[in-house]
């Protein structure tokens, strides 16, 4: 139950370290309640970290992977009435949808939600739209990966259907490669940013689409669409598909712009989505939008805050107000100017002995955040997963090209020591 002098809270449900300050420009003390497993919560000590912001009003720990956890969340706690119900991670998706829907605010739907956080069924759904998909097929074992293959010649992606982050997902070039391959999908490990109770693996293979990749950002109220994005897309050589930098906007015709937010609508239609943000994943091949993903939720890799620098927009203070059922304001349809980001990581495994140039990036042309987040004595297991880099430069720019070559100029200042021997020796 709230007090009467106190602000009806802003439920948001998974912790994003990055994201506190965005939050911090407009949320009020005591107006945040944030709800994290309890595992999760334990590992990363955020009782002590949500001490510390002045936003926030208290730590509640619950277990929202699990299905039914939102209706019981509500059972337990029919007084909170709060403001808005925000996931923050892809995990929360589904329960902060559920939640809202008890609580009586907006949301994405409950079953927009389930759709979304399942990339098989979030592909049979969009196909029924006719919406472009790669050949996709839920695969067991790597009998069925290998079977897949034979069916469609040329590479595959083998990915989890349930997971985030790149986590378990790598190309397949052939036959030669299933084994391995499959060991691999199998090791999805997250440490502190899941349960520690297991998460069954889902696993899709998926015919390799070629053609660079974007994603849309889209603000959606009550099934219409209120502000879109584009967003250009890098990724690192080899088999691992991870993103290695981002621009916004994307460097592209507008009618092509136009085309990927209309696609991004469609599928919103096609899922039921109703209010909320949306962050779908697309490949150009041969100028035709091919599905690769969608999230419901702000986008990671600090694509929020080249979007508001870029715009310039607000757009976390926009989405809040939004599922508070307020309007959010006049949203920009273009950027005034353009921002870039370049991630860093360690070119191999080893034990991270020294980081060099950070400051030399941070004083560079156009850059407005240069930060690695580890220090020597870090071990680092190679790049497989988002979760294995470890620092970012970000720009502004006048426009798209400039932004992204002075990302790049930046980030290549920033060098590691690697010391490999104990990699090498185990």
């Amino acid at each position: 139950m709230n007090a009467p002098d106190r602000p009806r809270p802003v439920l948001i449900v998974g912790y994003v370290a990055f994201a506190v300050p965005a939050v911090a420009a407009f949320q009020g003390p005591d107006s945040v309640v944030y709800v994290e497993e309890p595992d999760v919560a334990r590992k990363r000590h955020l009782a002590e970290d949500v001490q510390r912001i002045d936003y926030a009003r208290e730590l509640i720990e619950w277990e929202y992977h699990l299905p039914g956890r939102a209706d019981a969340f509500f059972a337990a706690h029919p007084g909170l009435d709060p403001v808005a119900v925000i996931p923050a991670v892809e995990y929360a998706v589904p329960f902060a949808a559920r939640l809202a829907e008890r609580y009586g605010l907006p949301g994405a739907g409950l079953g927009a939600a389930q759709l979304l956080r399942d990339k098989h069924q979030l592909r049979v759904v969009a196909a029924a739209a006719g919406i472009a998909n790669p050949a996709s097929e839920p695969v067991a074992d790597a009998a069925a990966l290998a079977g897949f293959l034979a069916r469609h010649p040329g590479p595959a992606v083998l990915k989890p259907a349930n997971r985030q982050a790149s986590v378990g997902t790598l190309v397949v070039h052939g036959p030669e490669e299933v084994e391995a391959a499959w060991a691999f999908g199998q090791a999805q490990d997250e440490g502190a940013f899941v349960p520690d109770r297991p998460i069954a693996p889902v696993m899709l293979a998926e015919q390799y689409v070629r053609g660079p990749e974007f994603s849309v950002e889209m603000l959606v109220g009550g099934g219409r669409p209120l502000f879109a994005n584009t967003t250009g897309k890098l990724l690192y050589p080899g088999r691992y598909p991870i993103e290695a930098g981002h621009t916004v906007p994307a460097e592209l015709p507008i009618e092509t712009h136009e085309l990927l937010a209309a696609e991004t609508e469609r599928l919103a239609a096609a899922v039921g989505f109703g209010t909320g943000v949306l962050h779908c994943e697309w490949i150009l091949a041969d100028g035709v939008p091919v599905l690769v993903e969608c999230a419901g939720r702000l986008p990671g890799d600090s694509i929020t805050d080249l979007i508001e620098a870029a715009y310039p927009v607000e757009l976390t203070r926009a989405y809040f107000a939004l599922m508070s059922g307020e309007d959010p304001g006049p949203l920009p349809a273009k950027a005034e100017r353009a921002a870039a980001a370049a991630f860093l990581a360690p070119d191999r495994p080893g034990t991270v002995t020294a980081v060099h140039g950070l400051d030399a990036a941070a004083a560079a042309a156009g850059v407005q955040l240069a930060a690695v987040g580890i220090a020597p004595g870090h071990r680092a297991a190679g790049l497989r997963s988002s979760w294995d880099r470890v620092g970012i430069v970000t720009t502004l720019a006048d426009t798209p090209a400039e932004a992204r070559r002075l990302a790049d100029e930046a980030a290549a200042l920033v060098r590691f020591d690697i010391d490999s021997r104990v990699e090498e020796e185990s």
